[in-house]
């Protein structure tokens, strides 16, 4: 309870002192029947025809800003008539700042979209290159993977600034709350005149339209966070997976990430494959260089598409011919192998939860081998 009180207080001298600033008296007009469709309408017109549909949300139209007065409001010279005046003028600022948060919402909105153009131009023509050919780790390319990693941290940049945009609305609702909450108790405060309680019924229809504006600019700033943040998720791993296309000079596609739904635990070693499983994609490293990338990809893409829920095992597999020391730098050559395979695998978007590595030795094999089994 002591808290409340000293809440209240310093709420108490934030009005008295407004009551002296040179703020302006400019207010925004209650907004009812054709006044606020009317509003609602230009606003809407304005943002259809300035910004495209990336960060919009159907309810903007209705964040109206009016710098009209409140009329019909006048000072009566009683303790109730003075508090009027001062809650007014707090509601003024109030809708003032509402008006500038807007504003930058729009502004955020319109700079989002200018850097996610710049940034999927660049991925485009990084793709457009990788599609007719290119030879592996084209410099040309490389700059351009760079700028596009750059362009996607600006619109990390824009997030940052909508957190501390909703970080300001989020004060302005409770301000709104409370200042709704001074103008209804005004009305048991003793010694007030007819005038004055007409102005205070004005004044909390006004405050009550205000605070369902800044609640629902917030629920928007909170809805374009939500979308952002799983946009530059997605596009982290896109561009993870483009910078192994860029490395091997050849497309791949979208991450597989985004083709992944949530995992069923990993089967135990009991549930490990047998000699009788066949493996989604066997890979033979017979040669100092395996270009394996490609067709790893298109096998695991197409599993994903059948099984979103998907876990893969892979599998370091060693002759079982030779001295036992052979075996063992056999053994030892065949787990960098697995690894280098669980990075592409992981490069091209595939969380590290959804994959386990083993090793096993066979007769059947003349070569090390990874074999990748879907489960």
């Amino acid at each position: 309870m002591a808290v409340r009180k000293t809440y209240l207080a310093v709420f108490g001298v934030a009005l008295l002192l407004g009551g002296c600033s040179n703020s302006t008296d400019a207010m925004w007009p209650a907004l009812s029947g054709e006044d606020a469709g009317n509003s609602a309408s230009q606003s809407s017109t304005s943002m259809a025809a300035g910004q495209s549909d990336i960060g919009t949300g159907a309810g903007q139209a209705d964040v109206v800003r009016s710098t009209q007065p409140l009329t019909g409001m006048s000072s009566t010279g009683t303790f109730v008539g003075t508090k009027v005046e001062s809650m007014r003028q707090e509601l003024n600022r109030l809708k003032s700042a509402l008006d500038s948060h807007n504003n930058q919402l729009q502004t955020l909105r319109a700079q989002t979209v200018g850097h996610s153009q710049a940034y999927h131009g660049t991925v485009a023509a990084i793709n457009a290159r990788l599609q007719v050919g290119t030879t592996p780790g084209n410099p040309v390319l490389v700059n351009q993977w760079n700028q596009a990693q750059q362009e996607l941290d600006r619109v990390n940049g824009d997030i940052a600034s909508l957190n501390s945009l909703a970080n300001d609305v989020a004060a302005d609702s409770t301000l709104s709350t409370f200042l709704l909450e001074s103008v209804r108790s005004a009305y048991q405060v003793s010694g007030a005149v007819d005038e004055d309680h007409r102005q205070l019924a004005m004044l909390e229809d006004e405050t009550s339209r205000t605070s369902v504006l800044i609640d629902r600019l917030l629920s928007e700033i909170s809805e374009d966070l939500s979308r952002q943040t799983n946009y530059i998720a997605g596009e982290r791993s896109n561009l993870n997976a483009l910078a192994l296309a860029v490395k091997n000079g050849e497309i791949f596609g979208q991450s597989l990430a985004a083709k992944s739904a949530p995992a069923q635990p990993m089967a135990s070693s009991r549930d490990m494959p047998d000699s009788g499983d066949r493996p989604l994609v066997v890979i033979r490293f017979d040669s100092a260089s395996v270009k394996y990338e490609q067709a790893l990809y298109n096998a695991v893409n197409r599993a994903l598409e059948r099984r979103p829920d998907a876990t893969f095992d892979i599998v370091a597999v060693t002759p079982n011919r030779g001295t036992p020391a052979q075996v063992a730098l056999n053994s030892n050559k065949a787990k960098r192998d697995a690894q280098s395979v669980l990075r592409s695998l992981t490069d091209m978007g595939m969380p590290n939860s959804r994959v386990r590595l083993s090793d096993s030795t066979s007769s059947a094999v003349s070569a090390n081998e990874v074999h990748v089994f879907v489960r």
